[in-house]
């Protein structure tokens, strides 16, 4: 009888449809190990078993395997059913889900190489490129990269392939290991004497001459313990005052052993005094209490509470029971910068079962942490992350908290999967049985409806933790300030005196304005020519501080010119505020007083923010110019002041959610003030303070902001009473991109499944030097729903069949 033939469906992290079929041969592998396979005439890939079997397939010859990974598998079965439903309902390639899950240190990639052969002789008709390529490879083989760098080509493939034709060289893959494990150096005494310390008697004599040698031996005596034996190197230097050369000289004499041990890249710059939990007020108490009854009934819950009400001390009283409990727990943010403060929080609570999951860390950070969740180790039991960390491996989850659940940031633009973290973390908890909250002082109206259709518990706190009433709202109407000559740049003189007098009173201030750079565009005064982006169809956001142009949408900068490029003239002009500019107007307007600027320029840089929140924290800073990133969460005791310079441009952005989130911007800003025992004040800027928004938002009136907009959407069928899918078509020509997009809007109605809007064209109608064109497909149930999520991926075939539309790019996003 002859022996079993296996083979393996394996996912790529690629843009593919399917899976595809490679052969085992006689032993079977795990669903989720990791294998590396051919794919191509020369690439290889790493790839995630889906399923073992013995089923060859038919329509083409299965290649062998190349190496298999993992015992026990990476993946959990778990895991591969979360990924499964984001890549199905987000009609995204389930290897797109997993490239985005899994840190690139997992996914190797082959890439090609190149070397002289061994028996090679150098041909005498080299060109001169092929002489430097030739001496370059002298040296040893080079990635096709690092080869072009070396001989100065971008490219130089022309020259490398004359001298495999010649037999000089040979290119073949290579695959490499991206992740290296951190090792630091650890003493302990020579294992003599471990077995017999009175032995060092004698080793104590004949150090009386080497006073630093005797005095790191006496203080590897004072941080060793006999469980223990082993000493950090870099601690026992530095607590003995002594450099490695007297150290060595103790390893030379064989009296320390040198030991490398791998530790954790992630490790938190100073210890914490653990505190018990904050007792609870009376309000926050019975919230927690319905909390508790609500999850007996529902899964996920709503949590609905006024800024500054103490919502993240009621999440630490939850997480403790959970984590008492030996289950995991993932608290979700929506931005990087909320970490700070809320590590600095719940590290006095829960600091070794803590660690911090974000885009900011190294790939080998994250990758230790991944494999920290992976292992369940008791370090990373509380994972504290923005929204990709709704994807880590969790083996044995217990509760999900979603912080601040209406910000749009937790849904993923680009690239691939272009998920919505929440409703992730929803379906996450669904699958394994844990809880989940959702926090927020103005909820995102589909929680609501949820919460109203009893779909989600739903609990409420309406105080302040310190008693203290919301800071009130006073309107000041930029109309009436510029028509009486009462602005002085930005800012009105109501204002201004607000500022003065809260810095008397040893108060901090936080201006707001949501748009960074210094002004959105630069313009000739004499003939009013404004630099655009050569890629894309917007102009150029000035930047002071560096003197350049930059392009928002692709990153591309250029140095500001002095002359325009049109008439020569040297009269420019800005239009438009930025964060920058607002900086340096209220710097001029108080120049004793320390400001600084919170954006996504000022804090780039890893650790920019944190030291940032520090100085503003210990009240170095006095006013904060900031984005949105000041609206988010961020705990400030001492600030009395809000000033926002102008809603009316949040207010008035083509999108059906501009009103939605115009409130929740303003309202949320408007709490950062008064948090502490006294009442804080809100100055809103804006033209238009009778618009029915404004009101609501000076009164807090979040009930009749939610019912007039449930009644907007419903009368134009808008979420959360209808879903949306938005298609994207990309092309380097327009006209290709509107031919394209029509067929496809021509075909979906042909379906008649769904209402069809479009093709039309977005504000931006040229990113990175491709053409957009937007289709929106509108539909109410769940067969709709299925019914064109499985059309897609048919339309996309015959649209890719069609010789002119090949190059043009297909984006689906889910809940836009």
């Amino acid at each position: 009888m002859s022996n079993p033939v296996y083979y393996a469906d394996v996912v790529l992290p690629l843009n593919l449809v399917q899976p595809f079929t490679y052969l085992l041969g006689a032993s079977p592998v795990a669903v989720g190990q990791r294998i590396i396979v051919p794919f191509g005439k020369q690439k290889f890939y790493t790839g995630i078993v889906l399923r073992c079997h013995q089923t060859q397939p038919q329509r083409y010859e299965a290649k062998e395997v190349v190496f298999i990974y993992d015992e026990p598998p990476l993946i959990s079965e778990i895991q591969i059913n979360f990924w499964s439903w984001i890549a199905t309902y987000y009609a995204t390639p389930l290897g797109m889900v997993i490239k985005g899950a899994l840190p690139s240190s997992f996914l190797l990639e082959s890439q090609s190489v190149v070397a002289l052969k061994p028996s090679a002789e150098t041909a005498e008709d080299c060109s001169p490129l092929e002489q430097k390529i030739i001496l370059a490879l002298g040296e040893g083989p080079l990635s096709m990269k690092a080869l072009g760098k070396a001989v100065e080509r971008v490219n130089p493939m022309s020259g490398v392939q004359k001298l495999i034709q010649k037999g000089i060289l040979e290119l073949y893959q290579q695959v490499d290991e991206k992740y290296r494990p951190k090792f630091e150096n650890h003493i302990s005494l020579a294992a003599s004497y471990l077995k017999d310390l009175d032995a060092l008697h004698p080793v104590f004599e004949g150090l009386s001459k080497a006073p630093k040698q005797k005095s790191i031996l006496l203080t590897y005596f004072d941080l060793y313990t006999p469980d223990q034996p082993l000493v950090s190197q870099k601690l026992l230097l530095q607590k003995a005052g002594a450099k490695s050369a007297a150290l060595n000289a103790l390893v030379d004499k064989e009296i320390f052993e040198t030991h490398q041990i791998q530790v954790n890249r992630i490790l938190f710059s100073e210890d914490v005094e653990k505190q018990a939990l904050q007792a609870l007020n009376t309000a926050q108490q019975n919230a927690l209490s319905a909390i508790q009854q609500a999850f007996e009934k529902q899964n996920t819950v709503l949590f609905e509470g006024v800024t500054a009400s103490g919502k993240t001390e009621v999440y630490s009283h939850l997480i403790e029971q959970v984590l008492q409990s030996g289950k995991q727990v993932l608290y979700l943010v929506p931005e990087i910068s909320l970490t700070t403060q809320l590590v600095e929080r719940l590290r006095t609570y829960f600091d070794s079962s803590l660690k911090v999951y974000h885009s900011r860390y190294s790939l080998s950070e994250r990758t230790e942490i991944w494999e920290q969740v992976q292992q369940s180790d008791p370090s990373a039991q509380l994972i504290l992350g923005a929204r990709s960390a709704v994807l880590l491996p969790f083996r044995d989850l217990g509760l999900i908290v979603v912080d601040e659940e209406h910000e749009a940031s937790y849904k993923q633009n680009d690239p691939a999967p272009r998920y919505q973290a929440r409703d992730a973390a929803v379906v996450l908890g669904q699958q394994t049985q844990a809880k989940i909250l959702l926090g927020s002082a103005t909820p995102s109206l589909e929680s609501f409806f949820n919460a109203q259709q009893g779909k989600y518990g739903w609990v409420q706190l309406k105080e302040r933790f310190t008693g203290v009433s919301l800071p009130k709202i006073q309107t000041i109407d930029l109309k009436e300030a510029h028509r009486n000559g009462a602005m002085q740049g930005a800012f009105s003189n109501e204002l201004i005196k607000a500022i003065k007098t809260t810095l008397e009173a040893q108060k901090q201030v936080i201006l707001f304005q949501n748009r960074r750079g210094y002004a959105p565009q630069m313009t000739c005064g004499s003939c009013g020519y404004t630099p655009q982006c050569s890629q894309c169809d917007v102009s150029l956001t000035y930047h002071k501080y560096d003197h350049q142009l930059r392009c928002h949408y692709c990153s591309f900068q250029m140095q500001a010119p002095h002359q325009c490029f049109a008439c020569g003239m040297s009269t420019w002009d800005t239009k438009g505020l930025g964060t920058q500019q607002l900086q340096a107007q209220i710097q001029n307007l108080f120049p004793e007083v320390e400001v600084a600027r919170l954006d996504w320029d000022s804090t780039r840089k890893k650790g920019a923010f944190e030291e940032l929140f520090n100085r503003f924290d210990r009240q170095e800073i006095q006013i904060l110019v900031g984005t949105q990133m000041v609206v988010k969460g961020l705990n400030f005791a001492n600030v009395h002041l809000v000033g926002i310079l102008n809603a009316d441009q949040l207010m008035h952005y083509p999108d059906f959610r501009s009103h939605e989130r115009c409130f929740q911007m303003l309202c949320q800003v408007a709490g950062r003030a008064g948090r502490a025992e006294e009442p804080g004040q809100v100055l809103l800027q804006t033209y238009q303070p009778e618009h029915p928004l404004i009101l609501q938002v000076q009164q807090y009136d979040y009930s009749s902001f939610i019912l007039d907009e449930l009644h907007q959407r419903k009368t134009f069928e808008y979420p959360p009473y209808i879903r949306l899918i938005q298609i994207r078509l990309l092309h380097q020509q327009l006209d290709v991109v509107q031919q394209a997009a029509q067929w496809y809007a021509n075909v979906l109605n042909s379906y008649q499944i769904a209402t069809i809007l479009g093709p039309t064209t977005p504000g931006v109608a040229r990113v990175r030097n491709r053409y957009i064109q937007e289709i929106l497909i509108k539909f109410k149930g769940v067969s709709e729903r299925n019914q064109i999520k499985a059309l897609l991926p048919k339309i996309q075939q015959s649209f890719d069949s069609i010789a002119p539309f090949r190059n043009t790019r297909v984006q689906v996003d889910v809940d836009p």
